[in-house]
Order: structure tokens, then C-alpha cells, then sequence
């Protein structure tokens, strides 16, 4: 059997395209409505302690890095309890350092680890559909590849245990600040008076077109900043963005300002909006809302 602690918002449609492809499938988390939703589809309930005792590969997301050790290293956890359990693949968002020190105390118990973060929020999350970079050894990573397989559209092993987080600040990074850039450029449009759907149609096609741009602005132009991924989960990875790139005297001026401007969201009470919703950071500074005319 195969378990799957954290269903939130990536979580659980993740745990929902594993069910079917494995017909079975133990749960986890503190929510009882998203529990009720996967048993209602056939999973089963277990506790992380009953997970390890019963499972050989354990999948969990969680929300910060604390969780991440209480649930696998906390009293009545998974490493204490380690029974038929060979694997276990972290797709939380957390620092390499972090996944490495949870690969060598697993280790110590023959456990595998994989640090397999994803991209692609909520929207490919639901549509099976998450790109997957994983840090860990081939051998791990062959032998949960057709769960990344059920859940996504494409897995790569980057390269030893650390390296999926490595890549998924990389992605953070880009991805945060692609938000930023369009929505200070669109605040720009709106401030100087042209319409920003028009000249959203206009530029996509050119090489100012992006993913970014196509998922975030008909958002921002109806003005819905309801989460896929929260601005308080983005600046929790820009912040370990940060710290991992200090410990290797590695200058992030960007980032630096983004996390910045994170904190000013956070302060204004934007913490729990889309991160689409970084342009409001832009709009309060111009005094204009983009939105659709």
C-alpha cells in the first residue's frame, strides 16, 4: 500500500489521480472534509505512525518544513514507527538543506528519500497534468516514478537528494517574479489609459507572452485573487530562496525586493490571496486597479 499525508490544496487532487491509478490508496490530514472526500472514493484512513508500520511508500506535502519533521520525526511519527515503509517522497516546499537532513535520518533505517517538489499550482494539479523534479538516488526515483506518473505529465531526476528543492526555488524565483514584472507593466497600462485586455491580446503572442501571463492576468482583470498558490506560500519559498542562496554567498536582489513586497501584502492583510495578487502591491503604489473594462 502506498499512504499520502496533506491534502490541501495540491495534496488532495494529487492524492485523488493516485487513488485511481493505484486502486488503493492511506490518507492523512488534520481537515476531516478532505479526508471524507478521498474515503468516500475508496481510500482508506491511517495515521502517519499506521502508514509507516503498513505502507512501502509514503507521499507527503505539507506546509512548512516544522511539519515536515514533526510528521515523519515527531513522537508517534513515521520514522519511529518504520515497518514495511522503503519510501518516502517529500513534494513540500522546503530547502535543500532541510531534505537532506530528512534523507539522513531516514537512512539510518534503510529508508529511501526522494525530494520531489512540483510545479504547475492547483489548475495542473486537478488536470493530472504537475511537473515533477525530483533529488534522490535513480534507484528511489525509478521506483516511484509511475506515482509521479499517475499524478503528472512528466518527472526528472535532477540529481542527488536536495537538488528537486533546488529546482523548485529556481521555479519559485521565476515564477514569483514574472508575476511581479506583469503586474507592475499592467498597472503601467492601466495608470496610462489604455485597456488592459486589449493590450493583454495584443502582446501575448510575442515574446512578452508566458504561462504567467495567460494564468494570471484574465485573474487579475476580474479581480479574483481566490488561492491556487497563496502569497503566504510563495514568500515561505522566496524566504528559503534567501537563506539557501546566503549559506552560498549568492546575491538575489530581485528576490530580495519580491520578498519585500510580500511583507507589505502581508501587512495589508493580502496574505492568503492568489499570488496574482502581488499586483495589488503595484496598485496601491499607482492608485489605479487593473481590471476589465
Amino acid at each position: 500500500m502506498t499512504g499520502f499525508i496533506g491534502l490541501g490544496i495540491m495534496g488532495k487532487p494529487m492524492a485523488k489521480h493516485l487513488l485511481a491509478q493505484l486502486g488503493e490508496l492511506a490518507v492523512y490530514d488534520l481537515q476531516e472534509g478532505p479526508v471524507k472526500e478521498l474515503t468516500d472514493l475508496g481510500a482508506v484512513y491511517k495515521t502517519p505512525a499506521e502508514m509507516a508500520k503498513d505502507c512501502e511508500a509514503i507521499h507527503c506535502i505539507l506546509p512548512t518544513e516544522a511539519i515536515v519533521q514533526e510528521v515523519l520525526f515527531g513522537e508517534g511519527g513515521v520514522l519511529e514507527n518504520a515497518g514495511a515503509l522503503k519510501y518516502v517522497c517529500d513534494h513540500s516546499s522546503v530547502t535543500p538543506g532541510e531534505s537532506r537532513d530528512c534523507a539522513e535520518k531516514l537512512a539510518a533505517k534503510g529508508i529511501g528519500f526522494v525530494d520531489c517538489p512540483v510545479s504547475g499550482g492547483e489548475p495542473k494539479a486537478i488536470d493530472g497534468t504537475l511537473a515533477f523534479m525530483a533529488g534522490g538516488s535513480q534507484a528511489d526515483f525509478d521506483a516511484l516514478k509511475p506515482h509521479f506518473e499517475a499524478m503528472g505529465s512528466f518527472a526528472v531526476l535532477v540529481g542527488d537528494v536536495g537538488s528537486g528543492s533546488i529546482a523548485k526555488l529556481v521555479n519559485q524565483v521565476i515564477v514569483n517574479l514574472n508575476i511581479a514584472a506583469v503586474s507592475e507593466a499592467f498597472v503601467l497600462c492601466e495608470k496610462a489609459g489604455a485597456d488592459p485586455r486589449k493590450v493583454y491580446d495584443a502582446i501575448r503572442g510575442g515574446l512578452a507572452g508566458s504561462t504567467v501571463l495567460d494564468a494570471k492576468i484574465p485573474k487579475i482583470l476580474a479581480g479574483d485573487f481566490a488561492p491556487g498558490g497563496t502569497i503566504k506560500v510563495n514568500r515561505k519559498d522566496i524566504n528559503n530562496v534567501l537563506s539557501t542562496a546566503h549559506a552560498c554567498e549568492c546575491p538575489m536582489p530581485f528576490s530580495s525586493q519580491l520578498f519585500e513586497i510580500m511583507q507589505y501584502l502581508s501587512a495589508h492583510g493580502h496574505l492568503m490571496d492568489d499570488h496574482g495578487g502581488i499586483v495589488q502591491y503595484f496598485e496601491d503604489l499607482a492608485g489605479v486597479q487593473v481590471r476589465e473594462h
